[in-house]
């Protein structure tokens, strides 16, 4: 089976930052990405979790993506206008997809 290279990225970021996020890729031709809650962990911070808490202000979620090599930049300057000033992770790795025409 033919595999075809591509970029994952992923943006751990603070819930209410969603939307935000999601309008910048959307204007920066990202076409796709999934949204996932985050449960907890930890960071400089030290331990954290979602348990016990009202509402998602004060949680986290992570936007993943795959996109193409040549639009990783693009990508990223779109993503980090929204994540400089707040908590927040992207982290990019090497991925194989099929269908190189969805991505």
């Amino acid at each position: 089976m033919m595999m075809n290279d591509a970029k994952r990225v992923e943006i751990i970021i603070e819930a209410p930052m969603e939307t935000r996020l999601t309008d910048a890729l959307d204007e920066a031709g990202v076409t796709g990405y999934t949204i996932l809650p985050v449960m907890g962990g930890s960071g400089r911070s030290g331990r954290w979790s979602r348990e016990g808490q009202v509402s998602r202000a004060g949680g986290m979620i992570a936007i993943i993506c795959i996109i193409r090599p040549e639009r990783l930049d693009e990508m990223l300057e779109a993503a980090f206008a929204v994540v400089e000033r707040h908590i927040g992770v992207v982290t990019v790795s090497d991925c194989s997809v099929l269908r190189a025409e969805r991505f």
